[in-house]
């Protein structure tokens, strides 16, 4: 779902340096925003994202472009959110190796305004990112149902996928639902491999 300006934002702030944290603060609640969190401490902004969901994450570059890259590679890891880098200033470099950690976008220093507009079209773009990551998803399984049927009934892959399309429109279901269910049922069927008899066995 895809939050609008109209509606209230969960935000958490991250910066090495306290004073920043405080204006960035003033600002995104000026926008109308909740910031559910602020944080300084490397150690501390996983476990708080993890247990905040916040909708949005916003770390400003402080004194140290390593300890920003840390706080970015925390809340990556715990988030499903968003990450947006803030910058003072153009840095290729640093924004180089944000987009590694895993940031959505950066924003080099601007008005409230400015930023409002870019966290709306970030949260636009990171929807639309995991639904196209959703459809590329639902495609590989139709894929290997295709393959499934091709190898149960000697059939080519125009015939497999009629099979799959037809079985959805009869039962109601959709085409991806179909294809999950005979990907998992073919997995089902798949003999496990013995294990190996231990001494003991072979000599009984």
């Amino acid at each position: 779902m895809i939050k609008n300006e109209s509606q209230h934002l969960r935000v958490l702030i991250a910066n090495e340096r306290r004073d920043r944290l405080e204006l960035l603060a003033q600002v995104v609640t000026g926008l109308g925003h909740e910031v559910i969190a602020r944080s300084i401490d490397v150690e501390e902004v996983g476990p708080v994202t993890a247990r905040e969901h916040p909708d949005v994450a916003l770390v400003g570059l402080g004194l140290s472009s390593e300890h920003a890259l840390e706080l970015i590679e925390q809340i990556v890891r715990e988030s499903t959110c968003p990450v947006i880098a803030l910058l003072s200033a153009e840095e290729p470099a640093y924004v180089c190796e944000a987009a590694k950690r895993g940031v959505f976008a950066y924003i080099v220093d601007s008005g409230p305004k400015e930023l409002q507009s870019a966290i709306d079209i970030t949260l636009q773009r990171f929807t639309e990112y995991h639904n196209l990551q959703g459809a590329f998803g639902r495609r590989a399984v139709i894929e290997q149902a295709k393959g499934i049927l091709m190898a149960r009934n000697s059939i080519d892959a125009n015939k497999a996928f009629d099979l799959l399309r037809d079985h959805s429109q009869h039962n109601g279901n959709k085409l991806a639902d179909v294809a999950a269910a005979i990907v998992n049922s073919h997995l089902l069927l798949i003999p496990q491999t013995p294990q190996p008899a231990t001494a003991g066995e072979v000599e009984k």
